[in-house]
């Protein structure tokens, strides 16, 4: 513990207040936009994706469209689906 403090204090109370202040004062992003990186590799690749549904239901394609609310999966030999967002449990990739 000592040597904790040994690495700011030199002994002047004002750099160990700014030392202190600027320690706590640092949040967290809001957002981190991995998730439109991660939605955007998807689309470009054709990646095939599993969704889980909060309802525990699984539908597979591939995603071609995104935005805020929603997501748009085409499915081969199956209708379109736009798939709200909150209703989304999580998506994996689905090997080919």
């Amino acid at each position: 513990m000592e040597i904790l403090t040994n690495l700011h204090d030199d002994g002047n109370p004002e750099t160990d207040n700014a030392f202190m202040a600027s320690k706590s004062s640092k949040k967290a992003p809001e957002q981190t936009f991995e998730e439109v990186k991660y939605l955007r590799y998807l689309i470009d690749n054709g990646v095939p994706v599993s969704i889980r549904l909060s309802d525990n239901e699984e539908v597979h394609g591939t995603i071609e469209f995104f935005d805020s609310n929603l997501i748009r999966l085409t499915r081969g030999g199956a209708p379109n689906l736009f798939l709200y967002k909150h209703e989304i449990k999580y998506i994996f990739e689905t090997p080919q």
